[in-house]
């Protein structure tokens, strides 16, 4: 059994260590982190056909580690809003069962071991990781409870993943990941537009207002499509001459074609309804999409 005990208002629980164990996890939000490592892996994959364990293996354990410091120190400046919002109120901080000091310092480890990882690893993807992590943290997040311009601050850290995976491979930074970091960024807007229509009530008790016009209406709705249609038409650029050494067999880019266009259709159907659950299967479908997406680019590139 579980002992519990209020301090201040705060339920405060004596946890087992897999509790413990499991609230860490929490903390670096480990699904979450695990996906966008996986967008940096797919880029190193695309990359080279050949690779070092080593180098995977740093960047790999580099990535989520600094995914996981930025998720951490998001959740401590956020405390007061998350212990209000429902999603959000069980997480270990507001929920008492970890202190400000204990993911402080859980957070700054995670935060120095990755960049330090990602530095051996080379350089460049020190440094694209050290920005990633400042700009979610220190830009992204006091944002939030000021403008919706925060969603397009916020797609820029979380479109560097998939640009990591290449300069990884390559030392680089070059018109392919670029082309990565173009693809990344556009899918944000539909994804974390389509959440927020979904979480619109729950942000708004805490004075987030993230869509577009800061309301469920056809101008937010609109944008979404607009950005849906960028990133279908960025994500074909690899079947031309204009991404260098990244490109697409035409099989591949009818593949990714027909992903985007799919998550174009659910787009606008919410243009038409502006319905929560068109919302939903938008943001279902987009959660599909990058991956999928990456996975085709890789056996494309493997069986080139």
């Amino acid at each position: 059994m579980q002992e519990s005990n209020t301090i201040s208002g705060a339920k405060v629980i004596a946890k087992s260590p897999s509790r413990g164990i499991a609230d860490y996890l929490a903390l670096a939000k480990v699904r979450l982190a695990s996906s966008v490592v996986f967008s940096s892996l797919a880029g190193y994959l695309i990359a080279t056909p050949e690779f070092s364990i080593l180098s995977l293996v740093l960047l790999l354990v580099g990535g989520f580690l600094v995914v996981g410091a930025s998720n951490g120190f998001n959740q401590i400046i956020e405390r007061s809003q998350d212990a209000i919002m429902d999603r959000t109120m069980d997480r270990p901080i507001p929920a008492g069962r970890m202190s400000v000091k204990q993911a402080s310092f859980a957070s700054g480890i995670m935060g120095v071991v990755g960049i330090s990882l990602l530095y051996i690893l080379n350089p460049l993807s020190a440094i694209f990781g050290f920005t990633a992590l400042l700009l979610y943290v220190l830009v992204y997040t006091p944002l939030k409870g000021k403008t919706p311009w925060a969603v397009f601050v916020g797609a820029i850290p979380g479109a560097i993943p998939f640009m990591l995976g290449w300069t990884a491979a390559t030392g680089d930074f070059d018109i392919e990941a670029g082309t990565l970091f173009a693809i990344q960024f556009l899918w944000q807007f539909p994804h974390f537009w389509a959440l927020a229509w979904m979480l619109d009530d729950d942000y708004k008790k805490v004075g987030y207002e993230l869509l577009p016009t800061r309301e469920k209406d056809k101008g937010s709705a609109f944008q979404i499509f607009v950005y849906t249609l960028g990133m279908l038409v960025v994500s074909l650029l690899p079947l031309s001459s204009l991404t260098g050494s990244l490109s697409l067999s035409p099989l591949a880019a009818f593949i990714v074609a027909a992903l985007g266009v799919y998550m174009l259709v659910k787009a606008i159907v919410l243009l038409k309804t502006l319905d929560l659950k068109d919302a939903k299967k938008l943001f279902f479908s987009s959660l599909a999409y990058l991956p999928l997406v990456q996975i085709v680019m890789i056996i494309d590139k493997l069986l080139s």
